[in-house]
């Protein structure tokens, strides 16, 4: 199923944009971890729309209900399911996308598909809004992480044309991440805002690229081939909608740099094996080698613009202008960002688990 992901836990996300409920299922989760549903709500707050002029005006409260899985705040061993209630949908804005897709949405690709009796509303089950029950699970994990040692941020290095700095590949700056909006400095989100206002203000928008660092990993996590580390992170990574790629490390930069400059060398520290560098972003070979893992994600400009734009009608098969209603950011990256977080999470935890159960049978 494609909308499950994890081998040693199991997630499933379901619900439509416009649907009366979005929500999750998380299984595998071993009996008696801790549940703070506050720190959960201020999470998932961070991801909310219509809380600011750079998100879409549409306001929803995106609190969880649990259903089932969590007792007294503990987790009970039973499947851990929750739902949000769609409160603040526009369906009739969305009428006509059956028959005349949005550039660059799955309209088109959906319809092709499911031949006609897909949810085309808001986008339906390829909606954004999807997101939000994916951070109830990201959230959970990057708690249960936090015991562990295991910490995760990320933070925005790049929108439109405006880029800033990385994260220290070796003690990534995670606590110095803006909440409100993640970056490394003030100055960095003033610049950021700008550019965004600028998109808004022509019918514009622009998309961007989201730094995330987890810290705390220990070497041996993951499997060689198509268990790695990597494997795992990028999939349910390109899940999120607009992800266009995803980099480990400096990513597209190894192919400009020697091997000597592109190594990183190991050394002890406190008798501990490290490496000097950490250009790989703390894996290889698919394993974590206990340094930062450090991954890079593009995100594209939200598709949806009020700006006319080419398309065909598919049940007259003429060629026509759209012009796109609803309500929509004009940069999706900043709401992105805790998402990415909570993929982390998730995929980090089922690695854990997973390595767990393979040293249980040793």
């Amino acid at each position: 199923m494609s909308s499950t992901y994890g081998d040693n836990l199991k997630l499933s996300i379901f619900g439509q944009s416009h649907g009366s409920a979005i929500g999750m299922t998380l299984d595998g989760i071993p009996a008696g971890l801790p549940v703070d549903t506050n720190k959960l709500q201020e999470f998932l707050n961070r991801r909310a729309p219509g809380q600011n002029d750079w998100s879409t005006p549409r306001k929803e409260e995106d609190r969880p209900e649990f259903l089932s899985g969590i007792v007294d705040g503990f987790t009970c061993g039973a499947p851990i399911a929750a739902v949000i209630y769609n409160k603040n949908t526009r369906s009739g804005d969305y009428a006509n996308l059956k028959d005349c897709p949005r550039p660059g949405h799955a309209d088109y690709t959906a319809q092709v598909k499911y031949g006609g009796f897909q949810d085309a509303a808001g986008g339906g089950h390829f909606s954004g809004r999807l997101t939000a029950p994916l951070c109830i699970a990201g959230g959970l994990c990057k708690q249960w992480l936090e015991e562990m040692g295991i910490r995760i941020g990320a933070h925005i290095t790049q929108i439109g044309l405006s880029h800033t700095r990385s994260f220290n590949y070796l003690t990534p700056e995670l606590e110095q991440v803006q909440l409100d909006f993640p970056t490394l400095t003030r100055e960095d989100a003033e610049e950021y805002q700008a550019t965004i206002e600028k998109a808004r203000s022509q019918g514009e928008s622009v998309g961007g690229r989201i730094e995330c660092a987890i810290t705390g990993v220990p070497a041996g996590i993951g499997e060689p081939m198509f268990g790695g580390v990597e494997s795992k992170i990028a999939q349910i990574v390109y899940g999120i909608p607009a992800v266009k790629s995803v980099g480990f490390g400096w990513a597209e930069s190894f192919c400009i740099v020697p091997g000597s400059e592109s190594n990183d060398e190991f050394i002890l520290t406190d008798g501990q094996v490290k490496t000097a560098t950490n250009h790989c972003g703390g894996i290889l070979g698919g394993i974590t080698n206990g340094m930062p893992i450090i991954f890079n994600v593009t995100v594209k400009p939200t598709p949806s613009i009020s700006r006319p734009q080419k398309t065909v009608n598919l049940k007259t098969g003429e060629a026509i202008t759209l012009e796109i209603k609803g309500r929509h950011d004009p940069c999706i990256v900043p709401r992105a960002v805790p998402v990415v977080e909570a993929a982390a999470a998730i995929a980090i935890y089922d690695l854990i688990l997973g390595n767990t159960q393979t040293n249980r049978r040793k």
